[in-house]
């Protein structure tokens, strides 16, 4: 199985900065390893820190754009067919419209930290016609560091950037704890401001 990722990130890092979009977009092979090996292909010299960089925001978030187009135009009915397909189960839709439902948009940028989640929570935020222009910004923002921490994470794996979910494992835990955090300000924040109104 190694052996066969190594290949499709071979070929994707052929394709430059369009190979690394590519590899993001697709999801077949989770995005901190392509990022991870990105990484690597930036110490050898093949690319470039601010173009692969560019390309891994570009790449992830026209990823959660084709699921939060899902989510609106073919709502529940085409994921519950499909979704295995985006190798989505179904309680991961309903995990993520549950917190969208409870913590509303602003859950968009907090969730992509949180495992599971992450990419499922694109799917309800279609589904509810969240603003695409939100929804692209809170992405985006969201997109930036995850891009910047796992590029980073390879450089310093170097050839051994195969390691990277177990280089990853340290930070996770505080990411994830601050991306809660995050959520739930977000959430009496807002609470607040209805109260006040």
């Amino acid at each position: 199985m190694e052996a066969i990722i190594v290949d499709v990130l071979e070929w994707l890092t052929n394709l430059g900065y369009i190979g690394i979009a590519l590899g993001l977009m697709l999801e077949v092979i989770p995005s901190e390893v392509v990022l991870g090996y990105g990484g690597y292909m930036i110490v050898l010299g093949k690319i470039g820190i601010i173009g692969a960089i560019v390309a891994g925001v570009i790449g992830g978030t026209v990823a959660q754009l084709i699921l939060y187009w899902i989510g609106s135009i073919g709502g529940r009915p085409f994921l519950k067919k499909y979704g295995k397909f985006l190798l989505l189960k179904e309680h991961h839709i309903d995990l993520s419209e549950a917190w969208f439902k409870k913590y509303g948009s602003g859950v968009i940028f907090g969730a992509r930290f949180i495992p599971v989640v992450r990419h499922a929570i694109s799917i309800p935020a279609g589904i509810a016609k969240m603003s695409i222009w939100k929804f692209t910004l809170y992405t985006v923002a969201a997109m930036i560091p995850w891009t910047i921490f796992f590029l980073y994470l390879g450089m310093e794996l170097g050839s051994n950037w195969m390691y990277i979910k177990e280089a990853a494992r340290p930070f996770i835990i505080p990411i994830i704890s601050i991306s809660f955090l995050m959520i739930i300000v977000y959430f009496f924040t807002k609470k607040l401001q209805m109260k006040n109104t």
